[in-house]
C-alpha cells in the first residue's frame, strides 16, 4: 500500500493519479480531502500533518509513504513524531517532498533550516528514503490566473530574470519511481525543468496557450512582497523574493536528475501552461 500526503496539492494529485493508473493500491490524504479530489476507486481519508497521530490510522497496512513537507506549515510539523507513527504502522519507505532551498538557500529560516531539519529526520528514521529537491514551481503561474481572467493581464517582479521552473507532473512521475521502483535509497534529487525561463516569456507562453493577448506588467520588489503577504509568511516571502530576484548560479542551474530518471527530457513551462490553460479562461 502506498499512502500520499499533500494529495491534493499540484504533485500529490498527479502522484495519485500516476500511481492509480499502474493498478497500485493506493491512499490518498490532506487535511480537507474528499471525494471529488481522487480518481474513481482510490481510497481516502483525512489527516493532518501538523498533527502526527491523526496519521496513525491512514498508515495502517502501508509498506511506502509519499511525505510532503507541509509547505508554508513546514514550521509546525513534527517530523520525528511523524515518521515514529509510520514506522511503528509498517512502513518501510518514504520518500520526502523538500526544497532546493536546502542546498541554494541553508542560512533561510523557512527554505533552510526547517526543511533540513525534515530532511535530517527521514535520514535518521531507519527508513529506506529518498528525498526530492524541486526548484520554483511550474504552478506558481495558477498565482496569475484571476487577473488573466478578468484583464489578460499578468504582473510579476524581476521580468527577466530566469529560473528553470519544474512541472509538478515530473516531480510526481520521478515520485513514483522512487516509491515503486529499487535503486533509490540514500539518494536526494535536484529536480528543475529543461532550461531558465523569466516572467516575462512564461505570461507570453500563457497569452500563446491563451490564444490571445496579455498584457505584462513588471512590479517592483515592494508591490510583490505586499501582494505575497496576504498567503505567505513574511520570511518565506523574503527569501521567495530574494530567489527571484537574485537567484544563485545553483537556482539557474539545470539538473539532470529528472532527465536521468524519467528517461526523457523534462516537460517546458509552455507544456504546463497548454494543459492548464483552462485556469486562465
Amino acid at each position: 500500500m502506498y499512502v500520499v500526503t499533500g494529495a491534493t496539492g499540484n504533485v500529490g494529485r498527479s502522484l495519485v493519479r500516476i500511481l492509480a493508473a499502474a493498478g497500485e493500491p493506493v491512499r490518498a490524504t490532506s487535511r480537507n480531502i474528499s471525494a471529488a479530489g481522487v480518481p474513481d476507486g482510490v481510497r481516502y481519508a483525512r489527516a493532518d500533518l501538523v498533527d502526527a497521530e491523526s496519521l496513525r490510522p491512514v498508515l495502517e497496512g502501508a509498506g511506502t509513504l509519499f511525505l510532503q513537507n507541509g509547505g508554508p506549515s513546514m514550521h509546525r510539523l513534527a517530523p520525528r513524531a511523524l515518521l515514529g507513527v509510520a514506522k511503528a504502522a509498517g512502513v518501510g519507505r518514504v520518500v520526502l517532498l523538500s526544497s532546493q532551498g536546502v542546498v541554494t538557500r541553508p542560512a533561510s529560516a523557512s527554505h533552510g533550516h526547517t526543511a533540513r531539519a525534515i530532511e535530517d529526520a527521514v535520514r535518521e528514521s531507519g527508513l529506506e528514503w529518498t528525498v526530492l529537491r524541486p526548484g520554483g514551481f511550474a504552478s506558481n503561474a495558477y498565482a496569475w490566473a484571476e487577473s488573466v481572467r478578468a484583464q489578460r493581464l499578468i504582473a510579476a517582479p524581476f521580468a527577466d530574470t530566469g529560473l528553470p521552473v519544474v512541472d509538478p507532473d515530473d516531480i510526481a512521475e520521478v515520485a513514483a519511481a522512487a516509491m515503486t521502483e529499487d535503486g533509490h535509497h540514500t539518494r536526494a534529487y535536484e529536480l528543475t525543468g529543461p532550461a531558465p525561463s523569466t516572467p516575462r516569456e512564461r505570461a507570453a507562453a500563457v497569452a500563446e496557450a491563451l490564444g490571445e493577448p496579455v498584457r505584462f506588467v513588471e512590479q517592483t520588489r515592494d508591490e510583490a512582497r505586499e501582494q505575497m503577504l496576504r498567503f505567505l509568511p513574511a520570511p518565506v516571502v523574503e527569501t521567495t523574493l530574494d530567489i527571484l530576484g537574485e537567484p544563485t548560479a545553483a537556482e539557474q542551474r539545470v539538473s539532470p536528475d529528472t532527465e536521468r530518471i524519467l528517461g526523457r527530457a523534462p516537460r517546458t513551462f509552455a507544456d504546463w501552461a497548454a494543459r492548464h490553460i483552462a485556469a486562465f479562461r
